[in-house]
């Protein structure tokens, strides 16, 4: 059946030029040149030659063309190329920059030239040459040697320089990381700011451990788990959405300084802000309490800028907020109240569900499916759909959350319905979950009891009941804090993006049909 004209598109011709790749693959091969080799020994990177050789010396010897008379040995991906007959400037990308390459037919000889001409935008290049200065003032090397290291088989994408399609910068990230520059420098910098915290919590003392991805019992949070089945031992399991009870059962078993950076799941929506596979920090002490936490957290999330400052000046320039300390707090009554003054309205309008409701109605917000039952969580749902996106850019404290709301944490002497737990916001967002650790093991199991039955009512969210957990607890875990930070948010925030899906290499996307 002959197909619509419209359906004839740049296929045809994206097409055509991969026949030509290919074309030029066995062209390759028939003359014994391996279009897919791996022999080719780079030395030089094309970096530490602009280092070398920053700017044209003032005066050369006479007679003299070559910075030095040392051969380099260089290799990278060809972004550029401009041929002029017998001669040609390639331009080769490597993990720390680009340098140009300079291809002369009576330098490489005519089967170095004839390979030359083999090679195309995409493909990876070996060069061996002596470095010099064009007229134009380009640090450069002219090669007596070229290799084609990769053969691409396919073009890059029309306009690949600056490459701003979101859909296609997510679903194929090697093709955002090869024409954005400022993207490989995202996730390089994300790399320093995981390394920072790592040195923070191994000088202090901390173990890194690693605890179960795969769990019998989902727990540790309040979110639905995605669930797998192991067929040998014929048992449904739950990928984690925390690791902080196995952490916790650490501490009983005497170590007593312990963290863990990985993967958590989270069978949630997809958005700017979550990604249901995310990347978590979480950290234990004993003998310490969530005041002590608040001040490691002002430090590490301080050391952290400070690495992007360092090797990232043009990331950490576009944040919107500074972080001086001590950074500002603010309990979650006092922020509730005052949004409640704002719409004229008091806190005893969390007292009666169905005044809340009307007013809730009246904001334009829809009642959640499992609506709160208690006056804390209502302030809590305020504090979420209303408070929270006006906490502006600066970092905040949020402390003394309702102990309803907070299943592990231990109590507040002084005041029992409140928790000893502080949320930090940094842009508006939740960032850092922090608390005194509840180790009383009754308290725990009736916790774990009401959270059970909200569960079996059915909130998909609330935490089942984990015997094992309570076993250890019986066992003895001395006085303890916990802290845990989503690695992601911290990223965009220090680097000045606003989309999860930025500072995430392979975000979950729908699928493309």
């Amino acid at each position: 059946m002959e197909k619509n004209p419209s359906d004839r598109i740049d296929e045809t011709s994206e097409e055509r030029l991969m026949a030509v790749r290919r074309s030029k693959l066995e062209s390759l091969r028939e003359r014994g040149s391996n279009p897919f080799a791996n022999d080719f020994k780079r030395d030089t990177l094309a970096a530490e030659l602009h280092h070398t050789f920053p700017v044209a010396p003032a005066e050369k010897p006479e007679g003299a063309h070559f910075l030095d008379d040392r051969s380099y040995r260089v290799a990278g991906r060809v972004t550029a190329l401009r041929s002029f007959g017998k001669a040609a400037f390639l331009s080769l990308l490597d993990r720390s920059g680009s340098i140009q390459i300079y291809v002369r037919r009576d330098v490489v000889g005519e089967d170095g030239f004839w390979v030359f001409k083999q090679v195309e935008v995409g493909d990876h290049v070996g060069g061996v040459g002596r470095p010099f200065f064009t007229k134009t003032g380009e640090l450069t090397l002219e090669v007596q040697e070229i290799r084609i290291l990769t053969k691409a088989l396919r073009p890059l994408p029309e306009k690949w320089h600056g490459l701003r399609d979101v859909e296609i910068r997510y679903r194929q990230r090697y093709l955002d990381l090869i024409s954005n520059p400022e993207v490989r420098d995202l996730f390089r910098a994300r790399t320093v700011i995981i390394s920072a915290l790592r040195r923070y919590l191994d000088d202090a003392g901390f173990l890194e451990v690693e605890t179960p991805m795969m769990q019998s019992i989902p727990g540790g949070a309040a979110a639905r788990p995605f669930i797998t089945h192991h067929n040998a031992l014929d048992l449904d399991l739950y990928l984690r959405i925390a690791p902080e009870l196995f952490l916790k059962r650490l501490l009983v078993g005497g170590l007593e300084r312990v963290y863990e950076l990985g993967r958590q799941f989270r069978n949630e929506g997809v958005s700017t802000r979550h990604n249901p596979e995310f990347t978590m920090l979480e950290f234990y002490e004993a003998y310490a309490t969530f005041r002590d936490l608040m001040t490691r957290t002002e430090e590490m999330v301080e050391l952290a800028a400070k690495a992007v400052d360092e090797h990232f000046p043009a990331l950490s320039s576009k944040r919107l907020f500074s972080l001086r300390r001590p950074f500002r707090r603010l309990t979650l009554r006092e922020a509730v109240q005052t949004f409640l003054e704002s719409r004229s309205r008091k806190l005893d309008l969390l007292e009666d569900g169905a005044r809340f409701a009307s007013w809730l109605t009246e904001q334009g917000k829809a009642l959640p499916e499992h609506p709160p039952q208690s006056s804390a969580g209502r302030m809590m749902l305020i504090f979420e759909e209303f408070v929270e996106p006006g906490l502006g850019p600066e970092p905040v404290f949020i402390l003394d959350h309702p102990i309803e709301v907070s299943p592990l944490s231990r109590r507040n002497d002084a005041q029992p319905d409140l928790a000893e737990r502080f949320e930090l916001y940094l842009g508006g967002q939740e960032l850092v979950n922090a608390f005194s650790e509840l180790n009383d093991p009754d308290d725990q199991a009736e916790r774990f009891r009401r959270q059970a039955a909200a569960r079996a009512a059915g909130d998909e969210e609330a935490m089942a009941y984990d015997e094992d957990y309570i076993t250890a607890l019986e066992h003895g875990m001395p006085p303890a804090a916990g802290w845990g930070m989503g690695i992601d948010r911290l990223v965009m925030h220090l680097c000045g993006v606003q989309s999860i899906r930025e500072v995430i290499l392979f975000p979950l996307l729908k699928p493309a049909d």
